[in-house]
């Protein structure tokens, strides 16, 4: 029975230790050359449909004259036995994320075969605390240059004191682009929580959807917050370099 007891207790710890330990994901990149690029990057702060949500692919054959990623993420999860966020400056998700490209499309030719593909670079990120999407995509490229920084971020507003207890998260972007070939941006805004008078989906309150083929230059800066107060907590923007 004392064997149990202490088995039992070293459990009990170990939950403990991961409820209170945070996964913080840094990398930084730089690539030039030519030739054939097939890149995927994914992150996730918290399981399931929660927390913040980052996936960026890209791929396709010819000259990468750029290539710029700066990405910085952390996970706070909840307390394992509680169920509950930790407090002070642990009570926040975040992801951080830089990408700068110039990329121009070219068939290119190896011993172990031919590379024949249009750059296509696609960005999606998901804040499922305030319920915001954005997507960024550019397919078919013979020239893509752009440059994307991309600010999303959880609170558990009532434990941190910079926060505005109304304020639950933000998610911001600042696209510049110019591109031929096709290009997607859009975003939505919906209610975290399912509305049963709507059979259990979410009511949706904003959409932006923006579809080009040709040539383009794009600008785009996007807010989308858990509350107009969220503006309080400006976070210094992590710089391409």
């Amino acid at each position: 029975m004392k064997r149990e007891f202490i088995v039992l207790a070293v459990i009990v710890m170990a939950l403990v230790g991961m409820a209170g330990a945070a996964n913080y994901m840094y990398e930084k990149s730089s690539v030039k050359g030519v030739g054939y690029r097939s890149l995927e990057i994914v992150i996730s702060t918290q399981t399931g449909f929660n927390g913040q949500k980052l996936v960026e692919k890209q791929s396709g054959s010819g000259n990468v004259i750029t290539s710029r990623i700066e990405l910085e993420a952390e996970r706070q999860p909840a307390d394992l036995i509680s169920c509950v966020w930790p407090t002070g400056s642990d009570a926040m998700d975040y992801i951080n994320f830089t990408s700068e490209q110039e990329l121009e499309y070219m068939p290119v030719s190896y011993q172990t075969g031919t590379y024949d593909q249009k750059w296509v670079d696609k960005l999606c990120v998901q804040n499922y605390k305030i319920g915001a999407v954005l997507t960024e995509m550019y397919t078919h490229a013979e020239h893509l240059q752009k440059t994307t920084e991309i600010k999303t971020r959880g609170y558990n507003s009532n434990t941190l004191t910079n926060v505005p207890a109304c304020c639950t998260g933000v998610l911001e972007a600042n696209l510049n682009s110019n591109v031929i070939g096709v290009a997607h941006i859009g975003w939505i805004s919906r209610d975290p929580k399912a509305d049963d008078q709507l059979k259990g989906r979410h009511a949706e309150y904003g959409r932006s959807v923006e579809d080009l083929t040709g040539v383009f230059s794009i600008e785009k800066f996007i807010q989308l917050w858990g509350n107009s107060t969220c503006g309080a907590i400006s976070v210094d923007w992590l710089p391409c370099v």
